[in-house]
Formats: structure tokens, sequence, C-alpha cells
């Protein structure tokens, strides 16, 4: 089955995300069960951001600072370039209300760090550049996108209440910060535990996704959205990595990078990350938002593995035949 999966070119937790959406949408939590599925689905956020805290190299944040070119360019593409994209679908007309929101939401979002570095080892391109870019737009994600949501969302609708930002402190930062103040004592622990960082990780989200699709589905979700709706926005997050891709193969050209310098700015300037955007929708959101707030990410999670899986092959065989040429040139000299 996993090779069947693999070569369709299907990651099999999206299958899990799809079946958890499923059951919530059949079998959501209701009454006195909503608050209990509410209560483990924060205690899955408040780990799921510990251990990233106690997983973040301070040595990664610090290599960050010294490649500040490509690292800004990253930067510029995940929390300016895609941010003013995402205000200009949020505008159109047609688009159902939440989905819209969705689809902002997923803008601001910071990019992967195991599928960025991961296509960027494939392509052969600099992977301690996107080991160190991927972390640091993480870290940042945590302050910058709660920011970006409230200046470009909530605060649209209300402003930004002291519940959001003690829920941001308290949920999300504080055992951020608390994890990586351990880390030089539980480090080297949580890097070998890497079959319970998955656990917690995939279980946190897939723990938010049904309570929020549960909490949605009861107020309504289905009825609200139809399946033109959903078409709609598979297509917007189709074109809008298709342009991000190509506005990002361009910045690098324009500031002339190195190969292996414009591949990391291609794959982790062009990402959005569900790990993150997951548990940040249910701590910024209206619980009866959060689901149709989700799909937008959920699908455009699918399609970036996708199309940056096929991206990455091709990297890959270019710098191959390019190694292939020179090596028979050096072959063909003189001696």
């Amino acid at each position: 089955m996993k090779a069947l999966l693999a070569r369709l070119q299907i990651d099999p937790y999206l299958l899990m995300l799809l079946g958890t959406m499923a059951l919530a949408t059949v079998l959501p939590a209701r009454g006195v069960w909503a608050p209990i599925a509410g209560g483990v689905a924060d205690a899955g956020i408040v780990a799921l951001f510990f251990l990233h805290g106690a997983r973040l190299s301070r040595q990664a944040v610090l290599d960050g600072l010294r490649n500040w070119r490509l690292h800004l360019a990253v930067f510029a593409m995940t929390f300016a370039v895609f941010p003013l994209l995402g205000l200009g679908i949020h505008a159109i007309p047609v688009l159902e209300p939440e989905l819209a929101t969705g689809l902002l939401f997923l803008t601001l979002l910071p990019s992967t760090v195991q599928s960025s570095i991961g296509f960027t080892a494939v392509a052969r391109g600099n992977v301690a550049a996107a080991v160190c870019s991927a972390s640091f737009s993480n870290l940042a994600g945590i302050f910058i996108t709660p920011l970006l949501v409230a200046l470009l969302i909530t605060g649209k609708s209300g402003g930004v209440s002291t519940h959001m930002v003690l829920t941001i402190a308290f949920q999300l930062l504080l055992p951020f910060l608390l994890g990586h103040f351990l880390r030089p004592w539980i480090g080297e622990w949580v890097a070998r535990q890497k079959k319970l960082l998955a656990f917690v990780d995939k279980g946190s989200i897939l723990l938010v996704v049904y309570t929020a699709f549960g909490a949605a589905v009861v107020e309504g979700l289905w009825r609200r959205v139809a399946p033109v709706d959903l078409a709609m926005v598979l297509g917007i997050s189709a074109v809008l990595l298709g342009v991000v891709l190509c506005l990002s193969y361009a910045l690098a050209r324009m500031l002339k990078m190195p190969r292996g310098d414009a591949i990391v700015l291609q794959f982790c300037g062009s990402k959005k990350s569900l790990a993150t955007g997951v548990p940040m929708a249910g701590v910024l959101f209206a619980q009866s938002q959060v689901g149709a707030i989700l799909l937008p990410v959920v699908i455009f999670h699918q399609i970036q593995l996708m199309v940056c899986a096929v991206l990455a092959q091709r990297y890959r065989a270019a710098a191959d035949r390019e190694d292939a040429a020179g090596e028979a040139a050096a072959r063909q000299a003189p001696a």
C-alpha cells in the first residue's frame, strides 16, 4: 500500500487527514464530549509547540543570520509576497467568506520544515541553508503569523482581544520558549524520540482537525460550502503555488544566487506549514469557523507536496546531467 501511494505521489498523512474530516462529519463531538475533545486538542497543541522549541537548535538560528541575503529573500516571499497575494484572493467576490478567510490565513503561515529540507536534498540544493531558513521561518512565524492575522483578518472584525493574546501566549509562545530553554537538558533525548515526536506532531494535528471540523459540521459547514466552492479553492491554490514558484525563481535570478541557494528559495519560499497552520487556526479563530478555514490549508498542502516532488526530481536530473557532462569533458581534456 505504501509503495502504491509513493508511486502515485500521495502523502499517506493526507489520507489520515481526510479520514479524520470524514469522521468529524459523520460523528462530531457533541454535548459533554465537545469540551473534552477540545481540551485534549489544546493539550496536544501545547505538547507540539513545546517539542518544537526543544528541537530547534540555537546554532541553527545563529547560522541563519550568516546567509542573510538568502534568508531575507525567503522571509520576503513567506511573509510579504504571499500575504499580498492572499489579500488579492480574499477580495474575490464569489468566494464563500470563510473559505476566502482560509485562503488568506494560508498565505500568512510560515514555511514547512521537513518537506522543504527534504525536497532541497533531493534537488541537490544547499541543505544546510534550507535547515537554517526553514527553522528561522517557523520560529518567526510563531510571532509574525498571529500578528498578521490580527492585522489582516481579525482586526477587520473587532480587533485583537485580550483572550486571543493570552491564548497565543500560553498555548503557543510559552510552551515553545520553555521547550527551547530546556533544550540543553532534554534536547538529545527529544532528538532520539523520533517515533514519539511523529506521534505528537501528527496526532495533535489530527485532534485539532477532528474538533474543528466537528464543531463546524454541527454549525452547518457542509450546508454553507458547496462542491463548486471546493473546486474554486482547488484551482486558486494551484494558481497561487504556480505564481509563487515563478516569482521565487525570478527573484533568485535577479539576485544572481548560486544554484544551491536558488533551490532553497524555491522550496522554502513557496511552501506553507500544515503543522503550524492547524494548531494556530484552533487558537486564532472561533471553533465554528476553524473547519472551513482549514480546508484551503489542507488542499494547498497536498498540491505543494505533489508539485514540489516533481520539481525536485527535475532539478536533480538536471544536476546529474551537468555532472555527467563535466566528467565527460574532463576525460576528453588533454593530460
